[in-house]
């Protein structure tokens, strides 16, 4: 699927939900702009766009902690992504796995 067939914010930003592609845990969720989400077709390796830094990061570059794509989804409205991945190490720069250890009921 081509980037202009989505739907970006008005920042152009598309929010990716980031799933185990083995056992279904929903790992994280990060940002994803044209860049990032070509690069991350390209390249099989999640790759993002950080608000905070106004940069791309490649998932795993720093700790060795790479998600692998085994596929990637759009939701129906085309305004979110799904991607399943193979993860290597944590998930979450706390070094737990997914980013979701915080219950809160």
């Amino acid at each position: 699927m081509e980037w202009s067939e989505l739907k970006p914010n008005e920042k152009g930003l598309i929010p990716c939900i980031v799933q185990d592609a083995e056992n279904g845990d929903v790992l994280m969720m990060a940002w994803m702009n044209e860049e990032s989400y070509n690069l991350t077709l390209k390249t099989k390796r999640m790759t993002y766009y950080s608000r905070s830094r106004s940069s791309l990061w490649i998932k795993g570059e720093t700790s060795g902690h790479f998600q692998d794509v085994k596929a990637l989804y759009a939701d129906c409205d085309r305004d979110t992504l799904l991607a399943k991945v193979h993860q290597t190490g944590a998930a979450c720069h706390t070094g737990n796995r997914s980013c979701f250890y915080t219950q809160i009921d």
